[in-house]
């Protein structure tokens, strides 16, 4: 998911009124040498984050520990989505040395997982796919031990696009789903939930041995029973792992944050989605597609093998 904000804004009286975010939404910033470190790395090798493009509010923590999620095919997106922070325009040509350079810094700041997601790239015949299995193939070659997580867009129109990525052999399959369906005009025009339902589906078809993921965002006019209905959905597509976070607005050009969800609901939200069978489950208000993605994988792993001494 990718968004961060300030305030919300709601309409009192005909006038917009600010509101403050609540306590559990207020984030102490930090730093340590490790974060500078890697925001050097990543300026030496050209690299971009959806760390810093998309405002996360984890960064901080995330650097810190080393961790970054690389965005690759440039910082400019083909899709303006009302939630997102990362510029839209004509993206850049495709830049051939990124998967070295990937594959260099998940070497240099010695990663055990790597998540690798990118800007829409409605432009390319293929949407990225080709430069998304060349990083895979860059790090296996680099570090064989790192695992890789994928964070794809939906590659509509893109003949073959998701095979190329999971021939690849990424070991998570991610893709957002980011709302429920109703809000999808509003919330995420461009594509389209059926569409991206089937990517999941077919992802996990392709490579049944695969992960697969998938998130939302709360606070933007959904309702309970609206959530309930898409982690049915996202069962039937048979993905194993769900992520819910609070969106937060980046700017005030963007959508309104509706609501701020209590973190008690979001516990609830965990609750129903283990009961219906996911494997994973991360709720929280900070959560993010990426946060903590390297122990989410080995508890992804054991939950696996759980699951199998079960049957």
């Amino acid at each position: 998911m990718r968004q961060q904000g300030t305030e919300s804004e709601s309409r009192l009286g005909g006038e917009r009124q600010r509101e403050p975010k609540p306590p559990w939404l207020r984030i102490r910033l930090s730093s340590s040498p490790a974060l500078a470190e890697t925001r050097a790395l990543m300026r030496e090798l050209s690299l971009n984050t959806v760390c810093e493009e998309a405002a996360c509010p984890n960064l901080s923590e995330c650097w810190s520990k080393r961790h970054a999620t690389v965005m690759i095919l440039g910082r400019i997106c083909t899709r303006a989505c009302a939630f997102c922070n990362v510029a839209t325009g004509l993206p850049d040509a495709v830049d051939a040395s990124e998967p070295a350079h990937l594959a260099e810094a998940v070497s240099k700041l010695e990663l055990a997982h790597v998540v690798i997601t990118s800007v829409d790239r409605d432009d390319l015949a293929d949407g990225g796919a080709d430069q998304f299995a060349e990083c895979i193939v860059a790090i296996r070659e680099r570090t064989p031990e790192t695992s890789i997580e994928v964070l794809t867009p939906d590659f509509r129109r893109k003949q073959r696009a998701l095979e190329r990525v999971v021939d690849a052999a990424p070991d998570v399959f991610n893709h957002n789903l980011e709302t429920v369906p109703s809000l999808y005009k509003r919330v995420r025009p461009g594509a389209d939930y059926r569409h991206s339902l089937a990517l999941l589906a077919r992802a996990r078809s392709l490579r049944p041995g695969l992960f697969t993921k998938s998130g939302i965002m709360v606070g933007l006019g959904e309702t309970r029973s609206e959530v309930l209905a898409l982690m049915d959905d996202l069962r039937a597509a048979e993905v194993d792992f769900i992520t819910i976070g609070q969106y937060l607005r980046p700017t005030p050009r963007h959508t309104a944050v509706q609501r701020y969800v209590e973190p008690t609901e979001f516990d609830e939200y965990a609750d129903a989605a283990r009961e219906k069978g996911f494997l994973l489950a991360a709720s929280s208000p900070l959560t993010r597609s990426s946060h903590h993605a390297g122990d989410d994988f080995r508890r992804l792993q054991a939950a696996r093998v759980a699951l199998a001494g079960q049957a």
